[in-house]
């Protein structure tokens, strides 16, 4: 264990901080490990992030970690959530329905408890909120900011991305990732058309979802993967070394082709999925 960490940025002091293990996963973010405790670099968003986490806990919901405060070195402080993360390649035990049904039960777990959070309208989250504003989105919710146990989802982790949303924001991504639904030629993929089109099913069904948030939810898949690949090139173009870095070895490029298979597929999918 780690001694306790101070609230204000800097004032912390825990007993070994100049030590740890870095997490993979954590996307262009420096994570690591210290104890049971991990370190994360401070944003300009990040008060509204430790809001959302602390606003989790209160809520009741257990599947976030707990912002502690700062270090000394003034980077954030968050109890590590036991389980593993499901970088890629995807594991068996990631990949396996329980996997895809856990998830889209901890997804709605999460969005139902930031409905009040999302009712207050707070300025400061690293990206504008989208209308119609119904919960605070994860942002990235994927395998990769899922921790598992076995093959059970039970946390979720990365919150940088968290803004104000609808909820079909966050299931769109969510079905690009864990159906998943992407071209054949993407290697994190796996899966042809007609099984994509059931795991997005099992689990829209898993998150209890109606049919207009079904039908939302595809429809926003695309315009998800869009809004992406624009960041991904407004970051490269402003100096940002790592989106740059994307760019060039071809990660764009994956997006626009996973692109062009969904809306190759969209009207079958949208069919399938609605009416079931």
């Amino acid at each position: 264990m780690t001694d306790p960490v101070d609230q204000t940025p800097g004032s912390g002091h825990p007993t070994d901080e100049t030590s740890g293990t870095g997490l993979v996963g954590g996307g262009t973010t420096v994570v690591v490990r210290i104890g049971d405790t991990v370190r994360r670099p401070v944003r300009s968003w990040s008060g509204r992030v430790h809001i959302l986490l602390d606003r989790l806990r209160a809520a009741g919901f257990t599947g976030a970690p707990r912002f502690l405060g700062f270090d000394r070195r003034g980077r954030e402080t968050l109890d590590h959530l036991d389980g593993h993360v499901g970088n890629y390649p995807l594991s068996d035990e990631v990949r396996s329905e329980r996997a895809l049904s856990s998830a889209g039960r901890l997804l709605r777990a999460y969005h139902d408890a930031t409905t009040e959070l999302a009712a207050e309208d707070l300025p400061g989250w690293q990206f504008a909120a989208l209308d119609p504003v119904e919960v605070i989105c994860h942002g990235d919710f994927a395998p990769y900011n899922c921790v598992f146990t076995g093959e059970t989802a039970t946390g979720i982790i990365d919150f940088d991305g968290a803004r104000p949303g609808p909820r079909a924001w966050d299931l769109a991504y969510a079905l690009y990732r864990f159906a998943p639904l992407t071209h054949p030629a993407n290697t994190d993929g796996f899966g042809r058309a007609e099984e994509q089109a059931r795991r997005a099913r099992l689990f829209l069904d898993a998150y209890g979802c109606t049919r207009n948030q079904r039908i939302a939810a595809m429809d926003t898949v695309a315009v998800r993967l869009r809004s992406l690949v624009a960041f991904m090139r407004r970051s490269a173009a402003d100096g940002d070394e790592n989106f740059a870095r994307h760019i060039a070895d071809g990660h764009a490029g994956l997006y626009l082709r996973d692109i062009d298979h969904i809306k190759a597929h969209a009207a079958t999918w949208q069919k399938y999925i609605a009416d079931h």
